[in-house]
């Protein structure tokens, strides 16, 4: 009762903390796409649904991505208990998940990403759980997004290696059907992406954490404790490392299936610590405080991103920065009764609609200033980070 009292207290801290972290996000392009597509994908609808219950405001934007996140603990959460027995061992899993910087962009940012990492989730849950008939759930799979064609790459290999040759039949044919809706991109000529990759890993999933992921992965490989779940996780990141040798690889693509194998990387580190004698965890308690206090760090530098700011000299290059600014544009302009421009720029033109203002040529933004311009400057935590003139033309 009391761990169930904790998850429960758990969920809506971090609930809490992301939603209050919405206030300072503006729509970015990719999500402005998503959002404005001629076909609008599966996510897209959802969140074109909550803007019609909600009205068209940033927390009707973003409010889906939290609930599939959380969603997407309590599953994870079911999960863990194949693999953890102890329950604060698993309240422990749910707070460093939580706490990743991948993680926390997947609960705001509108992306495939977040409705990904619940979707798998939910299959595995099901394996777990219902053995065969998670396989029901392929075909919704299918339509979700194209990434689960490394999943049913997975599903093939697992059937194979123990002989339950309904997963390979099933898999292949899903697979088969992906490849055919959607197609692949292989090709390019070396790019030197591996150490990219591998540092994209490393931000997602901080240092330490995705060390050690990688150390359990290849662990079970020599052991040959090769479950659904490691069968996931090291196909997707083997195909991401391969790719890496031609061509720059979507690591957002990959990274859910690797989220997969926290719960092995818990079991194993558990499992490792308790078996030696108080005198020889040292150096275990060191590498786990180590790993969390740097998951704060970032947790920090996440949630207070905009004080960052004080300390760049180039605002552009802050990582957050191409989700700022539009939603504050958009204010001013109305402000001064501006309800159309010509942005001269694609990208901030299709953000600036979701605010409410639309395209004309009455109005044009410039980068240098002309007789009857007005300057805007957007600033954060009194830092000026971008300066426009907005221009009326005389026709």
């Amino acid at each position: 009762m009391r761990e169930r009292a904790l998850f429960l207290a758990l969920l809506g801290i971090n609930f809490l903390i992301l939603v209050l972290e919405i206030k300072g996000l503006s729509i970015g392009y990719n999500e402005a796409k998503i959002l404005y597509a001629h076909n609008p994908s599966l996510l897209g609808s959802l969140i074109t649904f909550s803007l019609h219950l909600f009205g068209q405001n940033d927390y009707a934007l973003r409010i889906p991505m939290i609930v599939l996140h959380l969603v997407s603990v309590v599953l994870l959460y079911e999960i863990s208990k194949h693999y953890l027995s102890r329950p604060y061992d698993r309240l422990w899993l749910i707070l460093i998940y939580v706490l990743l910087p991948g993680v926390t962009s997947a609960a705001l940012v509108v992306d495939n990403a977040g409705l990904v990492i619940a979707s798998l989730f939910l299959f595995v849950y099901l394996h777990l759980n219902a053995g065969r008939y998670a396989l029901i759930v392929l075909p919704l799979l299918v339509v979700i997004d194209p990434a689960f064609a490394y999943l049913f790459f997975a599903l093939m290999l697992y059937g194979l290696y123990r002989k339950e040759y309904l997963y390979s039949v099933l898999g292949a044919v899903a697979l088969s059907v992906s490849l055919f809706l959607y197609g692949i991109h292989v090709g390019g000529l070396p790019e030197s992406r591996f150490l990219d990759v591998l540092g994209v890993y490393t931000a997602i999933f901080s240092p330490i954490v995705f060390i050690y992921l990688f150390y359990v992965l290849y662990r079970r490989m020599i052991a040959k404790e090769w479950d659904l779940i490691w069968m996931i996780s090291m196909s997707a990141f083997m195909i991401s490392l391969l790719l890496s040798f031609r061509q720059k690889v979507d690591i957002q693509t990959f990274a859910p299936f690797l989220l997969l194998a926290l719960p092995l990387a818990a079991q194993t580190f558990l499992h490792t610590y308790r078996i030696r004698l108080r005198e020889f965890r040292k150096r275990y308690r060191f590498l786990f405080y180590s790993a969390f206090i740097l998951l704060i760090l970032n947790a920090l530098a996440v949630f207070f991103n905009h004080y960052l700011y004080r300390f760049m000299k180039n605002p552009t290059h802050h990582f957050s920065y191409s989700m700022h600014v539009a939603k504050e544009l958009a204010h001013q302009l109305h402000s001064n009764r501006i309800r159309c421009v010509d942005a001269q720029n694609e990208k901030l033109q299709l953000r600036l609609r979701f605010y409410g203002i639309t395209h004309c040529e009455d109005y044009r933004l410039e980068d240098h200033a002309h007789s009857e311009s007005k300057k805007v400057t957007i600033s954060y935590t009194k830092k000026p980070i971008y300066e426009i003139y907005v221009t009326k033309v005389n026709k």
